[in-house]
């Protein structure tokens, strides 16, 4: 409880801070600048007379770092402290660029494991394989050591070597392996290709540095191999540097056009951004997928094709962040990652789906409910709005899944069983020629019950809750008993029935798994667009002149 107090009281100082500079009237500054101060100096006597005077010695880094997040933690999820130690991970969610092995690690069972070599990088070149338990880095144990720990000793300047030491599942004694660490750049394009016959297809994984000079090499070979139509792939893509997805934008539209604009507190910093080349084509029938993990910089180009009645957005509603943020320098190497205004869309609409300048009493925010939002109109004088991300021109449903999925999935099942595939095949068929035998399918039921696997399953779960309020209630009779026993009886797992009933779903996911250890990241995108209904229902737009201009109100442009 002490230490709970003193971090409260730290925070509570920074909050006071904080919260001097938001709700200061306009028109007051020499006011709020006071506040400011005075508060400032209560913080920095507070930490002096506890850090000399309590009765227990103050863990300063921690105490104070406590403080600060609980002070951000009052403003928006995206404004964040970098320490000086975090910055190498924040570099590389921007440009895409680190110098290491290329390879994704986990945690599993207090160990550090390989997850997943990039193809082409030094640590799939040098032979590790997913599902290698790192043992060693050069002559030092990793027991015990966290994945972050792990990483950082796997991460250092280009050129130089590491020897990494690992147990792999079914080999006897332990693998050693010289790698030199080199410089690795994740491409923002990790897959295109003509789909649907003549259709294009890019899949974009993040706003890189780079991520706008890779569409458009991607779109300048899909053009020569002869599309007449493309689909933009922004799902599951977070976002990233704001210029990119204005760079984007302008390789569909003309020079000039506004894409966005950006407003803050700070009137010096309002900004308008447009086009600013020509296009590399402004007719091509365009259509982009979005989903929920659709944000930010992807919401941009989503938004802005849309209000310009440009592209045909097809999925799922996406995510709702309309926030800029920008970096400033702090004291020891340190940034501050500080939200700095809202982004506006060519319509005038703001997508952010959350006020954050508005909690419930207990600090939790709620979305924007759909009554407050406002109507505004696209260059064709169709009608969108705001508040609440970008809602597609044409939503897909999303199917049902079962939990046995998620748990197979969550338990390392197909990680597991791909990696014993992988060891006994060499070769399999070419990523889109690759289809899951039933035998195969077989041995991975086979695989799952030998490992007695258990399973959460919602209606059993439900029929305890429900169980309990009956017994609360005093509706738990002898012969309510007696219906809750048939009931849980005919609810008991059948795994058997399971693997069968959600064998689509579970072929797909363990096809994922088996290809991606042949042909990587690519073979998973592959894999996984494979009787896509999101990208049918695209081609099937793209296909029909008359729907696509319906939807875009071509016919009615004013």
């Amino acid at each position: 409880m002490r230490k709970i107090h003193l971090v409260l009281g730290i925070a509570c100082a920074l909050t006071l801070v904080a919260g001097s500079v938001s709700a200061a009237p306009a028109g007051k500054s020499d006011r709020r600048d006071f506040e400011v101060s005075r508060n400032l100096d209560i913080f920095n006597a507070l930490f002096k007379e506890l850090n000399l005077f309590y009765v227990d010695t103050i863990n300063a880094e921690k105490a104070i770092g406590d403080g600060v997040n609980a002070m951000l933690g009052r403003l928006d999820p995206y404004t964040e402290y970098i320490p000086e130690k975090e910055k190498d991970d924040f570099f590389f969610s921007t440009t895409g660029e680190y110098a290491g092995i290329g390879s994704l690690i986990m945690e599993r069972d207090k160990a550090v494991y390989i997850s997943e070599p990039y193809e082409g990088m030094p640590a799939q070149l040098a032979g590790l394989r997913p599902g290698d338990k790192i043992v060693m880095i050069n002559n030092d144990s990793v027991a015990g050591w966290s994945s972050s720990k792990v990483s950082e000793r796997l991460k250092g300047p280009a050129n130089t070597k590491l020897k990494v030491t690992v147990e792999r599942p079914g080999v006897e004694g332990l693998l050693s392996f010289d790698l030199t660490r080199k410089k690795i750049q994740m491409p923002a394009v990790p897959y295109y290709d003509v789909v649907c016959d003549s259709v294009g297809y890019i899949y974009l994984s993040s706003f890189t540095d780079s991520a706008a000079d890779e569409v458009k090499r991607a779109l300048q070979d899909l053009k020569r191999r002869g599309i007449t139509s493309l689909v933009l792939d922004l799902r599951g893509n977070g976002g990233g540097i704001l210029e990119q997805a204005v760079q984007i934008v302008n390789l569909f539209v003309p020079k000039g056009v506004e894409v966005l604009s950006t407003r803050g507190r700070n009137k010096k910093m309002d900004k308008i951004y447009k086009t600013t080349q020509e296009p590399v084509d402004e007719k091509i029938p365009l259509a982009v997928l979005i989903d929920g993990g659709t944000a930010s910089s992807s919401e941009i180009v989503a938004g802005s094709l849309q209000d310009l009645d440009r592209a045909v957005i097809v999925g799922s509603r996406s995510y709702g962040k309309g926030l800029v943020q920008s970096t400033r320098p702090l004291p020891y190497n340190g940034m501050l990652k500080v939200t700095i205004a809202r982004y506006y869309i060519p319509s005038g609409r703001l997508i952010q789906a959350i006020d954050y300048s508005h909690r419930n009493p207990d600090g939790s925010v709620a979305r924007i409910p759909d009554s407050l939002t406002h109507e505004f109109k696209t260059a064709h004088g169709r009608i969108v709005r705001d508040g609440g991300g970008i809602k597609p021109d044409v939503e897909t449903t999303v199917e049902r899944r079962g939990n046995i999925g998620y748990y197979l999935m969550r338990d390392f099942y197909f990680f597991d069983f791909a990696n014993q595939y992988a060891a006994h095949h060499d070769t399999i068929a070419p990523a889109k020629e690759f289809v899951l035998p039933d035998s195969v399918y077989n041995e991975f039921k086979a695989f799952v019950k030998s490992k007695n696997f258990k399973y959460d399953k919602q209606s059993e779960r439900i029929l305890s809750d429900l169980k309990e309020v009956a017994k609360f209630e005093g509706y738990f009779d002898e012969k309510t008993q007696k219906q809750f026993e048939a009931l849980e009886a005919s609810l008991n797992h059948d795994l058997d029935r399971d693997l069968e009933t959600f064998r689509d779903e579970i072929s797909q996911l363990l096809s994922i798994e088996i290809v991606k250890r042949y042909y990587h990241q690519k073979g998973e995108i592959i894999e996984s667009i494979k009787d896509d209904k999101d990208l049918t229902e695209a081609c099937s737009i793209l296909n029909d002149k008359a729907r696509y201009g319906q939807i875009l109100n071509l016919t009615g442009k004013h």
